[in-house]
């Protein structure tokens, strides 16, 4: 199971480079599928391909493994176009061997690159010197939980019934 994301990745830009071919050349993108279905097939026999190398990339995100989907998918989709009855004319070609590559192996290679990157950024922050601010850095903005209770309340002048407005009276006739 650890394949089928890789292969359904795969499988997308299959289609996008289909679809792509389709409406560059003004056709109906709508049968994308016409195109893609050779390189589709192509693609799994890329993955069987390199599952069975003996010196085989281990992993299906690897660029070692891109590349061999690539080289078959390639190769064994303009096979297949050819005994299909299509063309396979060397402009076709090339621009399919580029697009597929940069697809095929191109997702692989940022991948690795963000692997690298993040793996990096972990080493930098784990070898960096851990340090806790103090509590003093950050001064309370709320008193804590029981300090309001303990301390006495200040008095006030409207707290004394003889010193409150109301009950002073400036007229006193």
């Amino acid at each position: 199971m650890r394949y089928l994301p890789a292969l359904i990745v795969d499988a997308v830009l299959v289609l996008v480079f289909a679809a792509i071919g389709r409406a560059s050349h003004q056709e109906d993108p709508a049968g994308f599928l016409l195109t893609a279905w050779p390189f589709l097939v192509a693609l799994l026999v890329g993955y069987a391909v390199a599952l069975l190398l003996p010196a085989r990339p281990r992993r299906p995100w690897s660029l070692a493994w891109g590349a061999v989907v690539w080289v078959v998918t390639v190769a064994g989709g303009m096979l297949l176009r050819v005994l299909s009855g299509d063309t396979a004319e060397v402009p076709f070609i090339v621009v399919a061997s580029i697009v597929l590559g940069l697809f095929l192996v191109g997702w692989r290679g940022l991948a690795a690159l963000v692997r690298r990157l993040r793996a990096s950024s972990d080493r930098s922050s784990a070898s960096a010197p851990q340090t806790r601010p103090s509590a003093a850095a950050f001064p309370a903005a709320v008193p804590e939980p029981g300090a309001a209770a303990t301390r006495a309340p200040e008095a006030s002048a409207a707290d004394d019934p003889a010193e409150a407005p109301e009950s002073r009276d400036p007229d006193p006739a």
